[in-house]
């Protein structure tokens, strides 16, 4: 059995890396760490046209829909290197949360409706009102005081064109939504990183808006949230190999008693340390994409176990970074710190390492 990516996954991966060298470095983040909300939002744009030219929010979309009809296996590459670029724009949300969720949904007039915008708007989703606790999905969506929802903590909310939000009633369960932006209230949230958007949303509640409720709507949340676990998990093993690796290219050139700082014992020691635990993640992470792809039974198990690892791999891969990097790593002029902030996001984003850890022990005591 060949468990090799094929050549057009790696071609595509490739492609995936020119276009974000070209469009998002290091120097690029900067411009973008530093600019005003109206020019993130003017910087964001272009660099969304030329990922939606790619093709890349439609990549898990079928070919009659207008997508490039590849599965979750094709995607995770794509979301390694958005990591290792630290991509601000919501490609996860996007082409990994909205897309199969709308596609799932169809014919459906919303869901039809709403991945048109997806693939030829190009348009952006921001996805909130799931939280993943230890006890499965969990809505954090209330009732404010003028009637309206509000939704805390969502995703990509800055430039999104449309909202998937979901919210939980006691009696009626689960309701998914595709809101248009133009229907919304978006208050900022103050965030560590400039790379990850988030905000509170108020929001009508509308029958015209409604994918999915009660049953349908709660498995179509849970899948959604595994996947979300999934491709947060490759999204850190792309930031965890950036870091790893700008903390060896450092180790190369400082000089301390006229030797480079690698070429110690001890810093080898710690880059190796966060290797090896990179490296025992990254397989985890392509089991939960394939086991998405193909509807395994264990793919909630699988998800949880990436993000798990892949959580503790990138937070691991970030102290030794900052380590090795001595005290400039804490400045703002080290690119580091753009790597490290995603990181520390995205390692308590769709559950925490203890979180998906309790989950999957159910599961693993029965062995």
């Amino acid at each position: 059995m060949d468990f090799a990516f094929s050549d057009e996954q790696d071609e595509l991966r490739q492609a995936v890396r020119r276009v974000l060298a070209a469009e998002c470095p290091v120097a690029a983040l900067r411009t973008f760490d530093a600019a005003a909300p109206e020019q993130r939002t003017t910087l964001a744009r272009a660099r969304w046209a030329v990922l939606a030219e790619l093709g890349a929010p439609g990549i898990l979309v079928s070919e009659p829909e207008g997508g490039l009809g590849l599965g979750d296996v094709d995607l995770v590459g794509v979301f390694e290197e958005a990591g290792w670029a630290a991509l601000p724009e919501p490609l996860m949300e996007t082409a990994g949360l909205a897309a199969p969720t709308l596609a799932a949904l169809l014919p459906a007039p919303m869901a039809a409706a709403a991945l048109h915008a997806l693939i030829e708007g190009p348009a952006t989703f921001a996805v909130g009102g799931i939280d993943v606790t230890e006890s499965g999905p969990t809505s954090p969506t209330t009732v404010s005081a003028d009637g309206l929802l509000c939704t805390p903590r969502v995703l990509g909310a800055r430039d999104a064109t449309i909202f998937l939000l979901a919210c939980q009633d006691p009696d009626s369960g689960w309701q998914l939504h595709a809101v248009p932006a133009t229907s919304c209230v978006v208050e900022a949230t103050p965030a560590l990183s400039s790379t990850r958007d988030m905000a509170v949303v108020h929001w009508p509640l509308s029958a015209d808006t409604l994918l999915a409720y009660g049953v349908a709507a709660e498995a179509v949340i849970t899948l959604l949230a595994d996947r979300a676990a999934a491709g947060s998990a490759a999204f850190l093993i792309g930031l965890a190999d950036r870091m790893i690796t700008l903390a060896a290219d450092y180790a190369k050139e400082r000089q301390q008693f006229g030797r480079p700082i690698g070429s110690f014992q001890a810093v080898k020691h710690l880059l190796a340390n966060a290797r090896v635990k990179l490296e025992f993640a990254r397989p985890a992470t392509y089991r939960a994409a394939w086991s998405l792809a193909t509807a395994q039974p264990s793919a909630s198990h699988d998800a949880s176990m990436a993000k798990a690892m892949a959580s503790d791999a990138a937070d691991l891969a970030a102290r030794t970074a900052l380590q090795v990097h001595g005290a400039i790593g804490y400045t703002w002029e080290c690119n580091l710190h753009f790597f490290m902030k995603q990181t520390w996001a995205l390692t308590r984003a769709w559950g925490d390492a203890g979180t998906h850890r309790r989950l999957v022990l159910p599961q693993a005591s029965r062995l």
